[in-house]
């Protein structure tokens, strides 16, 4: 079980773990976003992120994304045990106009293992415990920001490898959002010094460090945003 994998980590990294951070807490919510592409055709649509608790451990978070021809969702589904994050299954569906893609991943932490499943190309790997996928890192992001981390890194499985992602706090900025202005602290995804790929996200301390606002702009000089529409 997750909790006989914690115990069987060495009695010196659980007591550096209790000393270096407060155990994580989650609290439900269902926030909606603006949601703006601005392309070779541009338009606009609306975003939903919603994280609720299934059982006392189990919690699902969910991002479902539309505009115009085009839809994205993607669902985690994770366990916390002793203030920490396991993740247990993630899908990620895309379709734009007539093209689908679909990803599976699925956690089984009693074998080590996580296999993909990448457009019916299946992929095993190793895990060890702190391993995400590519939304439950998101949930580690805001409880690493209230303990003061100014440097966040964490290891995904991403596309059949385990890739490290890299973010640094950059500043803050007074945030104007249809939910409201806020001064939310603004954190910058770092791929290195030869990426033309940029992403900015500013986190709201007064809504718990929910996000406010992100940018993305691609290497062809494509341009995504979200903003805050509300919150529950």
């Amino acid at each position: 079980m997750l909790r006989s994998i914690i115990i069987a980590l060495s009695f010196s990294t659980l007591s550096a773990l209790s000393q270096a951070a407060t155990p994580l807490e989650l609290e439900p919510y269902r926030a909606t976003y603006t949601n703006r592409v601005d392309a070779a055709v541009s338009f606009s649509g609306e975003a939903i992120r919603e994280l609720k608790q299934l059982d006392q451990q189990t919690w699902e978070v969910s991002v479902e994304a539309s505009a115009m021809m085009a839809n994205i969702r993607e669902a985690s589904r994770i366990k916390v045990v002793d203030g920490q994050i396991f993740p247990l299954q993630y899908d990620y569906k895309r379709r734009i106009l007539t093209r689908n893609r679909e990803a599976q991943l699925r956690f089984d932490w009693e074998a080590g293992q996580v296999t993909t499943d990448i457009d019916d190309k299946p992929w095993r790997m190793s895990i060890e415990p702190g391993v995400h996928d590519k939304l439950s890192y998101q949930l580690q992001m805001p409880h690493d920001l209230k303990m003061g981390l100014t440097r966040l890194e964490y290891t995904v499985a991403d596309g059949g490898h385990l890739q490290t992602y890299i973010f640094q706090v950059t500043g803050k900025d007074e945030v104007e959002t249809p939910a409201g202005t806020f001064i939310a602290i603004r954190v910058e995804r770092d791929r290195g010094e030869d990426s033309d790929r940029e992403t900015l996200i500013w986190f709201a301390p007064e809504l718990d460090y929910l996000v406010v606002r992100l940018e993305q702009v691609e290497p062809n000089g494509n341009r995504f945003a979200l903003l805050l529409k509300s919150v529950d």
